[in-house]
């Protein structure tokens, strides 16, 4: 059976919570198994927040998991956190606008990706997170892009419909810095794990 598990994480306010809920609103909408663990508490106060996706073609034995085969990394203490937690072989996408520092791990995918610069840009800090989310997925397609639009769009609907169109602008402009720096880089990740359309 084909599982992908992938951490979100970030300060509290940045909006990892709500990507994995996107990541796992996708998978749903692909018929796939998903468990979503999201983690409150001392983030709350400027602490990291994060929370878990798997995704998975059968049942899903824990929505714990050890080993990540993914982790974006939103700020510096999330970096610190996860990175010698992802999996050998995994992906680790860094949002270097908040993160200079460069990851010691060499047995790992590295996407690093401006992604508060490149939100700005697009008009609100408040879409980094989807930035990163469209990075992760043009490396390790978990699940199609488009049907992370179609779970997008239905979740800002709710939460931001000021920004529905921003947020779909975000995931394709981090969808296509990742498609460059893999062009550039020409790193590929093993075929059992991806899921594009």
């Amino acid at each position: 059976m084909s599982q992908t598990e992938v951490v979100f994480s970030g300060f509290g306010g940045q909006g990892a919570l709500f990507a994995g809920q996107v990541l796992a609103e996708a998978a749903l909408l692909e018929d796939r198994h998903v468990t979503w663990l999201p983690s409150y508490g001392p983030e709350m106060r400027g602490g990291t927040a994060h929370c878990i996706v798997i995704v998975a073609d059968g049942p899903i034995g824990s929505p714990i998991v050890q080993r990540p085969r993914a982790v974006i990394a939103l700020n510096r203490p999330s970096l610190t956190k996860y990175e010698p937690l992802v999996a050998v072989g995994g992906c680790l996408v860094i949002n270097t606008s908040l993160v200079p520092d460069r990851p010691t791990r060499t047995d790992v995918t590295l996407v690093d990706v401006p992604a508060t610069e490149t939100a700005e840009e697009l008009g609100s800090v408040r879409l980094t997170n989807i930035v990163a989310l469209g990075a992760l997925l043009a490396t390790l397609p978990v699940v199609g892009l488009q049907a992370t639009k179609q779970a997008l769009a239905a979740k800002v609907a709710k939460a931001a419909p000021d920004l529905a169109q921003a947020n779909q602008s975000a995931l394709q402009a981090g969808f296509a810095w990742a498609e460059k720096l893999r062009s550039a880089t020409s790193y590929a990740v093993p075929r059992e794990n991806q899921y594009g359309d």
